[in-house]
């Protein structure tokens, strides 16, 4: 990975959590407890997104493309102005660029699928963590939930999102994303306490 690349992935999740930070503590300066639901932040929805967005790139990459992450600046700017004037965020950090290769339908549904599947796959080892060691309940609650949100909201069908390209390739692959994180995702919290 390129020092560019790395640069772009670690502003956009820096961002995104502050942003998070702010809309979960209506806190816009740093405090003991903005900081605290930071670092929450940025171990759930950092690791989420960061490894969302790294699946799409290495299996873009395994069917012989060019893939690489790059932050949009309009995106960051937008969460952070959300998080402060409404209380919520519209999280579009960046995404992964793919070229140099003509990829089938299939391809592109399974490279699309990758990032809900790995957001599938920390949120069960979140709750698997829960059980592991319970002083992390909390933790592991917001982790679960938020990656299995993160998952689905790509899953809908509208470009440029995920779901638009896993449904294109295989309705029944799109059908299952969707049971699974949503299953995940409503179960999470009551699973978890």
């Amino acid at each position: 990975m390129k020092f560019e690349e790395f640069s772009h992935i670690i502003i956009s999740v820096v961002t995104v959590s502050i942003a998070f930070a702010i809309a979960w503590t209506g806190l816009t300066e740093f405090t003991p407890e903005f900081a605290s639901v930071f670092v929450l932040i940025l171990v759930t929805v950092g690791s989420g997104f960061i490894f969302h967005e790294l699946a799409h790139k290495y299996v873009a990459i395994r069917y012989g493309a060019y893939a690489e992450y790059r932050s949009w600046t309009l995106g960051l700017v937008l969460a952070i102005g959300m998080a402060i004037l409404f209380g919520f965020v519209f999280a579009a950090p960046g995404a992964v660029y793919i070229y140099g290769r003509n990829l089938t339908k299939e391809q592109n549904g399974r490279i699309a699928i990758a990032g809900p599947a790995t957001n599938a796959v920390l949120a069960i080892g979140f709750i698997a963590l829960a059980f592991f060691e319970p002083s992390l309940a909390g933790l592991a609650k917001t982790g679960a939930s938020v990656n299995a949100f993160l998952g689905l909201f790509n899953l809908i069908p509208i470009f440029p999102l995920d779901g638009s390209k896993v449904l294109a390739w295989s309705r029944g692959a799109w059908m299952t994303a969707v049971a699974v994180l949503g299953g995940v995702m409503f179960l999470a919290p009551s699973a978890l306490g």
